[in-house]
């Protein structure tokens, strides 16, 4: 296999997921190309978002994409369940296959329980397609995205519209989210190992005001200030409070070379 997950055991009998990449001497992925090219073309730049024709054709490649078109296979030990035994919160892993101003494209590992806690992304389309395992994505919207920046607020929560909250199981299809809709803010937790990719157009970038906050939730009607907040109509939609918090421990993440098919950036 291209992509080798490990167990080490380390100092005090702490174990920690870790990934040994052997990269090969040639190695190239049609499809992953083919996603390569199109957000050469897609994506313009901060400030911008693809066109609803441009999202459903990163969506068309995305869908039909599998591990092995970014060195993975279901059959590495990673992969199994119960397979991999973590002390602690396990911590998830991160491969950068490319990044430019434009645009990222990444692969997330989460072990078994793993959580990416409830974090936005600011200004930025985002496109994550799970490759292996079965995940549960929690994600919001700002009820009033106007507003949303507002730091004199009497309040430090806000209200948020639930947009999903269920799990998903590879194969499925790619979720899209956008600046202001869409599930612009969620959480990843992993029910079984798991595998995304990523691609995010623009990229994160603390210099360019595109950082990454987090948020805790409480469900609505929990909230002793409700009545500081405009009245929700029964619009049939759910509801919850976020406040914004400091970065949770369990969002660090351990960085590993890209070892997959490569991408040929001389054709594009």
């Amino acid at each position: 296999m291209f992509i080798r997950l490990l167990l080490i055991k380390k100092k005090r009998c702490k174990r920690k997921v870790r990934i040994q990449v052997k990269r090969p001497e040639k190695l190239v992925s049609m499809t992953l190309q083919r996603l390569f090219d199109s957000c050469q073309q897609v994506f313009k730049g901060p400030g911008t978002v693809p066109s609803p024709s441009d999202v459903q054709r990163l969506c068309h490649i995305l869908d039909v994409m599998r591990p092995e078109d970014v060195g993975l296979s279901k059959d590495l030990q990673f992969f199994q369940p119960n397979s991999v035994v973590v002390e602690g919160n396990p911590r998830v892993t991160y491969a950068t296959i490319y990044e430019c101003h434009n645009f990222s494209l990444c692969i997330l590992f989460l072990p078994e329980t793993a959580v990416i806690p409830l974090h936005n992304h600011p200004g930025m389309t985002v496109f994550s397609k799970l490759l292996l395992g079965t995940m549960n994505i929690k994600s919001y919207d700002w009820a009033d995205p106007l507003n949303s920046d507002n730091h004199d607020s009497p309040s430090k929560l806000k209200l948020a519209r639930l947009k999903a909250n269920r799990s998903f199981t590879a194969p499925c299809d790619t979720s899209v989210l956008f600046p202001t809709s869409g599930g612009n803010i969620h959480e990843f937790t992993a029910v079984t190992p798991c595998a995304v990719l990523d691609v995010l157009g623009p990229p994160y970038s603390k210099d360019d005001g595109r950082d990454c906050s987090y948020y805790s939730d409480t469900s609505f009607g929990s909230s002793s200030n409700k009545e500081e907040f405009p009245k929700v109509e029964d619009d049939g939609h759910c509801y919850g409070w976020l406040e914004e918090i400091e970065m949770p421990q369990e969002s660090e993440m351990d960085g590993i070379p890209y070892g997959g098919p490569q991408i040929d950036e001389s054709i594009s």
